[in-house]
């Protein structure tokens, strides 16, 4: 499959509502392959009712991805815990394509020089928090799923839990994503590969195949365990009782099995 004619795209894509052009993801890091989406980030001047904040289109053989960013978007990534742990690094090696004020010049400057300091903390605590009681839903679903061997909720509980967990320690811990392909691996290295809550976390993924659905949810509903304790000192008051009851359930019937 052929390079994308980066010029022949910033053609496309460029009109007077646009500031700037910028080439992120895998080729911006310059390690696409040959089935790599090419993702550009439109700079515009404000948000628009009247389209979508995102468009795929199939350009020369190539998935192109746009995604139309305001200026109320860009102060999110500096400033909510959970969206600049999946942006910064990718902001540091983005390329821009088309940046004739020096628009995406500033963002990046701000992104290489960005700090995780006590305030994001503070928001990070608060949304782990609220996270953990968000999935115990889903840990509700999978200790269900368990007790009466229901493929649909167990599948559901290993979906939301896997994405949700990793998540929740990504943010609480600052951990700022190279690239979501890797976000498993590099949220387990953060915490340790050797410790408890990585070497679970690696076995509820079973990237190997070699776990049983069953297996994989109960794994997955002692990690919602580990990850309760690790991150005890992030929970709020008013979310302890649901987190608490989540923890207990889920010791009680799992110690049962």
């Amino acid at each position: 499959m052929k390079q994308p004619d980066i010029d022949d795209l910033v053609n496309r894509f460029r009109s007077p509502e646009v500031k700037a052009i910028v080439l992120m993801g895998s080729f911006a890091r310059e390690d696409a392959g040959r089935f790599s989406d090419v993702d550009l980030l439109r700079f515009v001047k404000e948000e628009a009712k009247d389209r979508p904040s995102a468009v795929s289109r199939v350009i020369d053989g190539r998935l192109v991805v746009v995604c139309d960013i305001a200026p109320n978007k860009i102060d999110s990534w500096f400033t909510r815990p959970e969206e600049a742990t999946g942006i910064i690094v990718g902001l540091r090696d983005a390329q821009p394509v088309w940046d004739p004020d020096g628009y995406f010049e500033e963002i990046q400057r701000r992104a290489r020089e960005f700090v995780w300091d006590s305030s994001m903390q503070e928001k990070a605590d608060v949304y782990a928090s609220r996270e953990m009681v968000g999935w115990a839903e889903e840990a509700h679903k999978g200790l269900e799923g368990l007790r009466t061997n229901d493929a649909g909720r167990m599948l559901n509980a290993q979906f939301g839990l896997s994405w949700g967990l990793t998540t929740v320690v990504r943010v609480q811990r600052g951990v700022l994503l190279t690239t979501d392909n890797s976000f498993s691996s590099e949220v387990i290295a953060a915490v340790g590969e050797d410790s408890e809550w990585g070497k679970l976390c690696s076995t509820a993924f079973d990237i190997e195949g070699k776990l049983p659905l069953s297996e994989q949810v109960k794994a997955w509903l002692w990690l919602y365990v580990l990850t309760a304790r690790m991150i005890e000192n992030a929970i709020k008051p008013e979310d302890k009782d649901v987190i608490d009851h989540t923890v207990s359930l889920i010791q009680v019937e799992l110690e049962r099995r």
